[in-house]
């Protein structure tokens, strides 16, 4: 398997659930502490060693590109005001090594539809995903631990973490065979099923290193729950032709997509890596 260099940032999402504040402002910039939810995503890439940072894009999301963007008036006065920390921490949100590409998703089809939109720019090559609503607290990146997986077992690989079983309805579900202490083929997953039909209670997080075969699958993908194109079925339908794993990652997950989690996210971080909270 090829080295994964390339990430895809799936951030077209309308973000309804934090309305008001994401009625102008991206979801994904939603902060924690003092950095945004998109910004969390690419330092856990960049980490696991991602070049090249594929944002899939819809309209109002034009502060993601500001944010990755540089600078110079805003650098130019905090030099000449002699605020170094705060200096260093604009000039650093971004190493000079990593590459922003933005691609448009033309309507809101659905997960499967943001990743296939990225298929131009990604080619034949391995890559990741990350969902940003997901933010991943962990010693070693979740993502560079699922490419390792990828390397060790030449496949297709899924974050999962076990879930209360009346949740099942809240992620893809996959059925697995056990591979090795935290790594597990899957031979089934379905999107979202009621927790009477759920295959297991072992959830896909928002974390994926993917084999390009995918996008062919993708695109003959017919629409699933909820009216979209499911990643969980282009996934699915890929079973066929290659091995899929589902990996229990080390870390802890904070389910940023909604009100409770992302306050949560706040309360743990701002305690343990800024004090905030005794």
């Amino acid at each position: 398997m090829r080295p994964v260099r390339k990430a895809v940032f799936p951030v077209a999402g309308l973000g309804t659930r934090f309305l008001p504040a994401t009625k102008a402002m991206p979801k994904e910039m939603l902060p924690v502490i003092d950095k945004p939810l998109i910004q969390y995503a690419v330092e856990e890439a960049v980490a696991a060693g991602i070049t090249d940072l594929i944002f899939v894009t819809g309209r109002n999301k034009r502060a993601i590109e500001d944010h990755f963007d540089s600078t110079p008036e805003m650098e130019a006065e905090l030099a000449r005001k002699g605020k170094a920390e705060l200096l260093a921490i604009v000039q650093g949100i971004l190493p000079s090594h990593v590459s922003c590409i933005y691609i448009r998703q033309s309507a809101p089809l659905g997960l499967g539809h943001a990743v296939l939109t990225a298929a131009p720019i990604v080619g034949d090559e391995p890559f990741a995903v990350l969902l940003a609503d997901d933010l991943l607290d962990a010693d070693r990146p979740v993502i560079g631990q699922l490419i390792d997986a990828a390397l060790t077992y030449q496949g297709s690989i899924l974050g999962v973490q076990e879930v209360p079983l009346n949740e099942t309805d809240k992620y893809g579900i996959v059925a697995t065979d056990p591979v090795s202490a935290r790594t597990e083929r899957v031979r089934h997953i379905v999107e979202k099923p009621k927790p009477d039909v759920a295959p297991s209670t072992l959830a896909v997080v928002g974390r994926y290193v993917l084999d390009a075969r995918v996008f062919a699958h993708l695109r003959q993908t017919q629409a699933g729950a909820g009216g979209e194109i499911q990643l969980t079925d282009g996934i699915a339908s890929l079973m066929k032709e290659k091995a899929v794993f589902a990996h229990r990652y080390e870390g802890v997950r904070y389910d940023c997509g909604n009100k409770e989690g992302w306050f949560r996210a706040n309360v743990a971080l701002g305690r343990k890596y800024h004090n905030l909270i005794p």
